[in-house]
């Protein structure tokens, strides 16, 4: 694809498009031909599925932008490790060597794990550990070198010259008591090491100092660069956006008023604010919002665990404005919806094919699908087996597809273990056969009547046909009850497949077994 500017990249809707327009005018990406796109992360503890969420849809509008502009980009994940350990985690070992540390620089605490410099160290090396098993190409800065190595030098002086401007944007934000004290410079204490958040006696330009009061309550003059300070963080987020000339960066719904601050410092810095858009926050399955330290979250290796990472980049593609509730059920839905995706993009037309989400998550060049076997029937033949033996689940798939195998079908295969991890965790405590009603046993024994009168090879479509036509015949309110009362009484369960799908897959003979169990429930 090599439609330029005004072709039919103009014309897709999808919204990282829509975002990918608003950064072809930007003064910095005339001038350097290439732009600049950004995600920040906070080492204080591991990567969780917000940061994955936050990079793969950066991504998204970056792939966007190269297609509608045949400009460069980069991609830069920055770490803010140069910020002071303000609470021990709840999830990490050697708690009590850690609480000696607060106030400390993440770089400068030791790691609990032992295997890292220290424990922003650690956490950096998860971070790109992390990305790298997704494929991201990115770039990773870290603040802490960023600091020391006097890249931020120059903004650092800045601050200091425009530091009463910086502080009447700032102030009116802050509650008094904080506003009493507020500074744009944490001073790193040159005698314990700890980040100070202070009361700055003096700003001293002219020398390029502050003056401020110790731990130990001594007056003390700090040269502001070199990383003997480090910028509060709405003002490291405009120092940095000034000095990177960040033009795209996104951020949570609950940044509103930090990106709107961040934005005019950064305007007093001489820099442009990037473009961006804030995104809602997950909530959990209560439609509450999540909190790490209330643990009522998903992690990625969580939902790695029961499907696919196209399928939970499919759930970030989709209406990243409106919140989303992020919970387990919510996850053979979005295995499904990116097995739709897939398998309709080929018929598609050109402009619909860019705003099919697996464009974006495979950058344009989406693979065929290996089969259209729904995520959910491959759920429900795990739940009637009750096994957790992939060859017996690959011997109902052959006879299914009788050219399908673990080899030749990956994804499907992986799709196979998938659904075991997830029957044996979510559904299988969870099943219950009810003894059913006349009503329930008359249908039942129709069905099995009709099913003796089948061969071997009749297709899904015409079992299909089969099971609407027998719940007609019956004084069900709506089918939706004829076919709840085959998903309770074959399966224990309240939701189930297309039951064409299924019996084709299941095979007839065993479908009329599970017929004559219900029947004969009691």
């Amino acid at each position: 694809m090599t439609e330029s500017v005004g072709g039919i990249y103009d014309r897709v809707k999808s919204w990282p498009f829509e975002e990918a327009r608003k950064l072809v005018c930007r003064t910095t990406v005339k001038e350097l031909g290439c732009a600049l796109f950004q995600t920040g992360y906070g080492p204080s503890g591991l990567p969780h599925i917000g940061t994955f969420g936050e990079v793969v849809r950066t991504t998204f509008v970056k792939h966007a932008f190269e297609h509608l502009s045949h400009a460069k980009t980069r991609l830069c994940v920055f770490s803010d490790d140069r910020d002071g350990l303000r609470k021990v985690p709840d999830n990490i070992p050697c708690k009590k060597m850690m609480a000696g540390s607060i106030g400390f620089p993440l770089t400068e605490v030791p790691d609990p794990y032992g295997c890292h410099q220290s424990f922003g160290h650690h956490n950096n090396n998860r971070l790109r550990e992390f990305l790298d098993s997704f494929d991201f190409e990115y770039e990773f800065l870290s603040a802490t070198d960023c600091y020391k190595k006097g890249v931020f030098n120059e903004v650092l002086k800045k601050v200091l010259i425009y530091h009463q401007e910086i502080l009447e944007i700032v102030l009116s934000s802050l509650r008094e008591e904080r506003a009493a004290t507020y500074s744009p410079f944490l001073p790193i204490s040159p005698k314990t090491g700890r980040v100070l958040q202070v009361k700055i006696d003096e700003y001293r330009v002219n020398d390029g100092t502050i003056v401020f009061r110790d731990e130990d309550g001594s007056l003390t003059e700090l040269p502001v660069i070199d990383g003997n300070c480090k910028l509060q963080w709405k003002v490291d987020w405009a120092a940095r956006w000034a000095t990177f000339k960040v033009d795209y960066e996104m951020a949570g719904k609950d940044l509103i008023d930090s990106v709107s601050l961040s934005s005019k410092i950064c305007r007093v810095l001489g820099g442009i604010p990037p473009d961006g858009f804030n995104y809602e926050l997950f909530l959990d399955g209560e439609g509450k919002k999540i909190s790490k330290s209330k643990g009522n979250g998903l992690g990625v290796e969580d939902w790695l665990r029961y499907a696919p990472p196209e399928s939970l980049a499919n759930f970030m593609f989709a209406s990243p404005r409106s919140a989303k509730r992020l919970y387990f059920d919510v996850i053979p839905r979005q295995t499904d919806d990116y097995i739709a995706h897939l398998r309709n993009f080929k018929n598609q037309e050109l402009d619909k094919q860019i705003d099919n989400p697996v464009w974006h998550i495979h950058n344009g060049n989406p693979p065929p699908p290996e089969s259209e076997m729904p995520f959910s029937l491959l759920l429900n033949l795990v739940s009637v087996c009750n096994t957790d033996d992939r060859n017996i689940l690959w011997g109902f798939i052959r006879k299914y597809m009788s050219d399908a195998s673990p080899e030749t079908m990956p994804f499907l295969d992986k799709l196979v273990q998938h659904a075991i991890n997830y029957y044996q965790d979510f559904v299988k405590s969870k099943k219950s056969y009810p003894v059913p009603t006349d009503l329930e046993i008359e249908s039942l024994n129709d069905l099995l009547s009709e099913l003796n009168k089948l061969n071997k090879t009749e297709s899904s479509d015409e079992i299909q046909k089969i099971v609407f036509d027998v719940g007609k015949r019956h004084d069900f309110p709506a089918l939706k009850a004829w076919f709840n009362t085959l998903y309770r009484h074959l399966l224990g369960q309240e939701d189930g497949p297309r039951m064409g799908s299924f019996v084709a897959l299941y095979g007839i003979d065993n479908t009329k077994k599970l017929l004559e169990d219900a029947i004969a429930r009691k």
